[in-house]
């Protein structure tokens, strides 16, 4: 019989470091997906060789390796008879806008729980540990508290010494007397190739693709040879165990597996049109290529289940190589899932917060007890006011639920700042209003005004002019001042505004993508088009978004878009048909 090891190690990749966090909060209509976090936009697309901490368990048949500074992703799964990957294994790590937060990077398994979209958490450290398994082999344990939806969950990673499947045990937990929206979808990346085949146990399925039209149709109707992107949810019939695989024409390849409460599947692929291709070369430079096979809690993306107050939910999902289904113990993890496991690396401090906040009694096998800094102003006020601090100091993320206790906290420019977040995240517009114009009575600041041009959209330019004055190296303050001015037809402004900032700032991608909009709103097209020329990128460009081309096109005319540029997710003739 063969043994399993738990090495705690390190992952040595070309990495673009993540950057400060963006200090504004998301205001607009995706705020009840992201706060209280705050954005990560602070990446650049620099490599340099980073030494990323790494828990390594493996036996005679497999090799995974997880990222639990990194939201816990699977990054590797080696199959050691072949010495080949599993799983699409990224030889870099370069975040992209396409998650929640921003920063989202590809490859490996990424759990994904809160709101439709990648993870809030998928860019941030989990905390991990180890528990023995019910075999007395060695389990890593990773948990943290999701803190948009405020569940509780934990993966435990559990490799048989003579096992074939990696067996990943997941539970999620909903520890207040309310009924919650719970979201979950495992994604996993494979390599993608011209002859890579989709077996799963469905003839139809959802067809959904980035014109946004949601289609019934026969379940071979996705391929990875499709010209466009798209996303192909399975309907699995009641009677079948939920599984999914991409194997190649040997019929070599991954194969998902799982217990019955996780039977979403999907398949997403990015296309072969260039605007896919220059996505793939975006993410994963130098590659073939990946797609990713998804399981999930719902039938499709666009829904979630109604989790009520109290409840815990648990699954069991397996993942190896193409064959036989695989046996699923989900009763022998279970066995082992309350257990008090040995630390290995700290998460964040939200969760012991969270408790303290609550009274809320520690859930068995999920211990939250580490506090920083992040959390000292918010446990100042639990003990009767926040720290009052410098009001051009960025103030830190707003945490939603506070609402009551920042009602009833005493007033300054920062409690203030909170309690208009809180406001208007909870739908009161009036009040939010009310609370900044009070804060910025008290004490003018950047984060003030800024958050009261969402309010008031008819003082935005003049709002936002303000804010950059007192905060000229905030990139993000920066970019909504111009764009507001562009709105507004303010071009001359715009320009006299870029002029002013710091070289850090107008160097940026964003910054010089707007600086041709704005020569183009001048007149100058010869300068508009020069800035292109020169060649910038812009490390955040959100997926499905445009502006690249639509500037390219308003400069150029019909000339071809660059490739460079080109990141189009629908062809044109998609488009018009």
């Amino acid at each position: 019989m063969g043994c399993t090891t738990l090495t705690v190690t390190e992952l040595r990749l070309p990495a673009a470091a993540l950057g400060p966090e963006n200090p504004l909060p998301v205001l607009g209509e995706d705020r009840a997906k992201v706060l209280p976090c705050l954005r990560q936009d602070g990446y650049g697309r620099s490599l340099v060789e980073t030494d990323l901490p790494a828990v390594v368990l493996e036996n005679d048949y497999l090799r995974a390796t997880v990222l639990p500074g990194l939201g816990g992703r699977l990054y590797s799964l080696v199959h050691k008879p072949t010495g080949r990957d599993l799983l699409f294994r990224n030889p870099v790590l370069q975040p992209a806008n396409l998650a929640l937060r921003n920063a989202w990077f590809a490859g490996g398994v990424e759990w994904n729980l809160g709101s439709t979209g990648h993870t809030t958490m998928t860019c941030a450290p989990m905390y991990a540990g180890t528990v023995e398994g019910p075999d007395g082999s060695p389990v890593l344990r990773l948990w943290e508290w999701e803190r948009t939806r405020n569940l509780v969950y934990q993966v435990d990673l559990w490799l048989p010494p003579d096992s074939e499947f990696l067996y990943v045990g997941v539970r999620i937990r909903n520890p207040w007397q309310y009924e919650v929206p719970a979201y979950w979808w495992s994604n996993a990346a494979v390599p993608r190739t011209d002859d890579t085949r989709i077996l799963v146990p469905a003839s139809e399925g959802w067809h959904y693709g980035y014109t946004q039209q949601l289609s019934r149709v026969d379940a071979s109707f996705v391929t990875v040879a499709d010209r466009d992107a798209a996303d192909l949810f399975y309907d699995i019939p009641a009677d079948s165990p939920p599984w999914i695989a991409a194997v190649d024409s040997s019929g070599f390849g991954l194969m998902q597996a799982s217990t019955d409460r996780l039977r979403g599947r999907k398949l997403f692929v990015w296309g072969t049109n260039p605007g896919g291709r220059r996505w793939q070369s975006w993410l994963a430079p130098g590659t073939d290529g990946y797609l990713e096979i998804q399981a999930g809690l719902a039938p499709t993306q666009f829904e979630y289940v109604p989790m009520p107050g109290g409840a815990s939910w648990d699954w069991l999902e397996a993942y190896g190589p193409y064959g036989d289904f695989p046996p699923l113990p989900l009763d022998s993890w279970r066995s082992i899932a309350d257990a008090e496991p040995a630390r290995l690396f700290s998460g964040s401090g939200w969760g012991a917060l969270e408790l303290l906040r609550t009274g809320t009694d520690p859930l068995p096998g999920t211990p939250f007890d580490s506090l920083g800094d992040d959390q000292a102003p918010w446990l100042a006020l639990l003990d009767g006011a926040m720290p009052v601090g410098d009001p051009l100091s960025p103030p830190g993320c707003t945490l939603v639920a506070w609402h009551s206790l920042l009602e009833a906290a005493p007033e300054s420019w920062i409690s203030l700042y909170h309690l208009g977040v809180a406001r208007w995240y909870d739908g009161d517009t009036l009040g939010a209003e009310s609370a900044w114009e009070q804060s910025s009575a008290l004490a003018e600041s950047p984060w003030s005004l800024r958050a009261l041009a969402f309010a008031r959209p008819d003082r935005a330019a003049g709002l936002l002019l303000r804010a950059v004055e007192l905060a000229p190296t905030v990139p993000g303050l920066a970019i909504e001042a111009l764009e507001a001015l562009l709105a507004a037809g303010l071009a001359a402004e715009a320009a006299t505004v870029l002029a002013s900032l710091p070289d850090s700032v107008a160097a940026l991608g964003r910054l010089r993508l707007l600086d041709a909009r704005i020569r183009h709103a001048l007149g100058d097209v010869a300068g508009a088009r020069a800035v292109f020329d020169a060649g910038f990128e812009v490390p955040d460009l959100r997926e499905g978004e445009e502006i690249l081309t639509d500037t390219w096109r308003l400069i150029a005319g019909d000339e071809p878009v660059p490739a460079a540029y080109d990141f189009r997710m629908v062809t044109d003739a998609l488009r018009e048909g």
